[in-house]
């Protein structure tokens, strides 16, 4: 598969190969991990149902770092972040930007990837090949999900600004503006290059992207305000980077893995 995101590794390279046996010992706490499993390859259901992805693996090492025991739960991409907020769960991830309006309810961790936001369409769409063709179109329809980047891209980057503009059709999750975009509802799905490259991979020519990326994001795991977790949780992201686990599952995932097998 083609990597259109650009994966970076946070903490130093030349850190320590013992900083793993060094990190916080949380003595098997059990912290509850929300996710909407429909974010491929981060986080996904396969083929026979099971929840697999990148986010799954990384959160599977850093449980075993620390020492904690890890629960999760499924919740729909618009009830997360106030969820997560209001203490409901320890733990939020599903490839979330890092944003400063975000900051306001949640706390983050240090960022554990970067992606660049992409535009994913049909595959034999021919009327626009970029975001100015597309906006130039007034009979053109964009699909996203309220409150989401990819939202806010739309409106601002690649439309008029306006947030009521009747060009861009809400949905309540990201599957379903992919099924919108197959089905002819709408022309044109935003994503960051992650799960646009997982979407594509799995379309067998019934999805593509067109034009330049239209910006980077950095994704972070959510946690309350306040949370005990962010400080070991960051130390652990650290040591993933450090000896080379990150690097190890950006192959598994973004390389090797082949969605729908």
């Amino acid at each position: 598969m083609k990597l259109f995101a650009t994966l970076v590794l946070t903490g130093s390279l030349l850190a320590s190969p013992s900083l793993a046996q060094d990190l916080p010992d949380l003595a098997g706490r059990n912290i509850t991990v929300v996710t909407e499993n429909a974010y491929p390859p981060l986080q996904f259901l396969d083929a026979g149902g099971a929840a697999i992805g990148w986010e799954y693996d990384a959160m599977a090492e850093i449980a075993k770092r620390l020492n904690m025991t890890v629960t999760y739960e499924n919740i729909s991409w618009d009830a997360m972040i106030p969820a997560v907020s209001e203490g409901q769960y320890d733990l939020g991830m599903t490839g979330i930007t890092i944003r400063d309006d975000r900051k306001e309810m949640v706390d983050f961790s240090d960022k554990y990837m970067t992606s660049e936001m992409v535009m994913m369409v049909r595959g034999d769409e021919e009327r626009f090949t970029d975001a100015a063709s597309f906006a130039a179109n007034a009979e053109l329809l964009m699909a996203a999900q309220p409150g989401t980047t990819p939202f806010y891209v739309g409106v601002y980057d690649v439309l008029d600004g306006d947030e009521a503009n009747p060009r861009i059709k809400l949905f309540e999750t990201f599957g379903a503006t992919v099924q919108a975009l197959r089905a002819g509802d709408v022309d044109l799905v935003l994503t960051d290059g992650t799960a646009g490259a997982g979407y594509v991979e799995a379309s067998d020519g019934g999805l593509k992207l067109v034009g330049e990326p239209l910006g980077t994001e950095d994704f972070g795991f959510i946690f309350p305000k306040g949370s005990d977790l962010v400080v070991p949780i960051n130390a652990a992201i650290a040591s993933l980077a450090a000896d080379g686990t990150l690097d190890a599952l950006n192959t598994k995932w973004f390389l090797e893995y082949k969605m729908g097998e």
